[in-house]
């Protein structure tokens, strides 16, 4: 018993040294994904997001001037929304990605994502419930890409595959509603969706699980307005700079699996 404690321990010392791309997805040795999987914790940080925010909701909508786009002006008599993101924010993946040894391609992993069950995150139910029984418009802002799949001539057959998904999770939305990299003109910068919502809505709350669904340039590679690779650095200041939004008006969860973060040893 005791060396077999030793070899495990020592296993999930070299999980924690390896590089995102190259741990497998086995619980005894992928410890981000045993996490979201069996941690009661983690269920207890997503329903406290989600409760935080239900809490925040009517005070944004009766503060007229507040926008949870730093550059959002003169919104004062647009419809409210909210933007959150899909993976790990909406729809929990981990079951889904246990099936699959990295690296997982895009490709690979939202055309298969058409042929799942998913599971939502917990208190994202209850709480766009609530948001739209107040009357706020809900979009979804996703990096799954928009690309063509052999002879479907769906242009964006990824978008089909999410709508589905968020429809089978029992929350109405449509394609209007749901935002995917690739569509249009858009790249993994999400700050154009964001901003294209922003012309009609005034966008109250933000929500992911990834620094890049709250600001651009969180990335090695560039995108949207970004000049200058990010570092670890740099995003760090991005926090900092924001920091006044964290918990109000932007609301993340956690996301040890898969990320932007990922990028950076």
């Amino acid at each position: 018993m005791q060396n077999r404690f030793v070899f495990v321990f020592i296993s999930l010392l070299t999980c924690v040294s390896c590089s995102p791309g190259t741990v497998s997805h086995s619980p005894e040795n992928d410890l981000g994904l045993a996490w979201v999987r069996h941690a009661a914790e983690y269920t207890a940080i997503t329903m406290q997001t989600y409760q935080e925010a239900g809490r925040d909701l009517s005070g944004f909508l009766d503060d007229k001037s507040w926008s949870a786009l730093p550059e959002q002006e003169n919104a004062e008599n647009l419809p409210p929304a909210v933007i959150l993101d899909v993976d790990e924010t909406v729809v929990a993946n981990a079951e889904f990605q246990l099936s699959f040894e990295r690296p997982i391609t895009h490709r690979k992993l939202y055309d298969d994502y058409s042929n799942t069950d998913p599971s939502p995150v917990p208190g994202v139910i209850e709480f766009i419930t609530a948001a739209r029984h107040a009357g706020v418009a809900v979009y979804f802002v996703t990096n799954r890409p928009c690309e063509r799949i052999d002879d479907d001539p769906d242009p964006c057959p990824q978008k089909r595959a999410t709508v589905r998904q968020i429809l089978k999770l029992g929350i109405e939305t449509d394609a209007a509603h749901v935002l995917l990299s690739n569509e249009q003109d858009w790249d993994r910068a999400k700050s154009g969706r964001r901003t294209m919502i922003a012309a009609t809505h005034r966008v109250i709350m933000l929500f992911g699980d990834d620094l890049g669904d709250f600001v651009p340039c969180v990335r090695i590679r560039l995108y949207g307005p970004c000049t200058e690779p990010a570092t670890r650095a740099s995003r760090e200041n991005l926090v900092g700079e924001y920091s006044g939004y964290w918990g109000e008006g932007w609301y993340i969860l956690p996301g040890p699996m898969h990320g932007s973060w990922t990028k950076f040893p």
